[in-house]
């Protein structure tokens, strides 16, 4: 599958906002940032809307334009992935004319559509959320610094925030219903789950595509700190727990990824980022004053903070592309 275009240089600034989908097609379930309706029995429409979410909440304020982004750096990673050989992924097309006409009875448009799909394979999801970190960041630093391990990873003594690991790790966790925050498990809890021929065919490609997509990314400036994949396993292929699993929903986005710049990197302190970090400090200020508590509903967002955030996707997308 071709990589498409050497650049993909794209500009969402302009786009109205699509906070969420009306379309008459089966089966619609609404998630954090993406829209999913049923096509047929082996077909799925994922849809990128410009929502948001932070601390698993969903903030009343869309990003204008970032589904597209979304959309068109998951596209680059999925076909990025499938060109090398890594895995299959579950990526079928993009193009917004394989959406039936008979959709269209509500609200939303085609021209809204645009650039916002995927159309993909259906599959049964494996439930657990497969979370590579190649620097200590996040909930895993915090679980470093009380135990010195990771999800069961023993790491280094004296490991400094954002410093670089060894070799990435593997760390999975459960994956929750929105609202709820996932929770870090061993590999062995992972495999409990949903055996340990599963997971042990999860950890080995989530490495794979970490390592190619983290080489890629470096060479043109981007650290990919870390990252989570989600995997199902076709319908087409029965959809058994057994089967071969492929790659699916969104691939090494700043929704699902750590994105630090290189050239401003250093370790022992918090980065400069590419991801919703910047969005995330903005609401952790809020909570430090008193004003919002991590719960639904999310604060309103302010014109400046949507626009930086907007301004980051586009520069990782427009950088990782390039």
């Amino acid at each position: 599958m071709s990589n498409g275009p050497s650049t993909m240089t794209m500009n969402a600034t302009s786009d109205a906002a699509v906070f969420t989908t009306d379309l008459s097609l089966p089966d619609r379930r609404g998630g954090k940032v993406r829209d999913v309706y049923t096509l047929d029995a082996e077909r799925l429409l994922v849809v990128a809307t410009d929502r948001i979410s932070a601390f698993d909440v969903v903030m009343p304020t869309p990003i204008a334009g970032k589904g597209r982004l979304l959309t068109a750096m998951s596209l680059f990673w999925l076909r990025f992935i499938e060109s090398r050989g890594i895995c299959q992924t579950h990526l079928l097309g993009d193009d917004v004319a394989a959406v039936p006409s008979s959709a269209f009875k509500g609200a939303t448009t085609r021209e809204m559509l645009r650039g916002r799909i995927m159309i993909a394979k259906r599959c049964r999801v494996v439930p657990i959320e497969c979370v590579v970190r190649g620097y200590l960041e996040g909930s895993g630093l915090k679980e470093y610094q009380a135990t010195g391990a990771v999800c069961g990873v023993r790491l280094p003594d004296g490991l400094k925030q954002c410093d670089r690991l060894p070799q990435p790790i593997f760390t999975p966790a459960t994956k929750e219903e929105m609202g709820k925050h996932d929770e870090n498990i061993s590999f062995e809890r992972a495999s409990e789950i949903v055996g340990a021929p599963m997971m042990t065919r999860l950890r080995e490609m989530s490495l794979a595509i970490y390592n190619a997509a983290a080489e890629h990314a470096l060479a043109r400036g981007i650290i990919i700190a870390d990252t989570k994949f989600e995997f199902g396993v076709p319908m087409s292929d029965g959809g058994d727990a057994a089967g071969e699993p492929i790659l699916i929903d969104e691939a090494l986005t700043p929704d699902s990824s750590r994105f630090w710049p290189a050239e401003t990197y250093a370790s022992g302190r918090a980065q400069q980022s590419y991801d919703k970090q910047y969005l995330r400090e903005y609401l952790e200020s809020l909570v430090a004053r008193g004003v919002w508590n991590k719960q639904a509903r999310g604060p309103e967002l302010p014109t400046e903070i949507v626009a930086a955030t907007l301004g980051k996707y586009e520069a990782a997308l427009n950088t990782l592309t390039a």
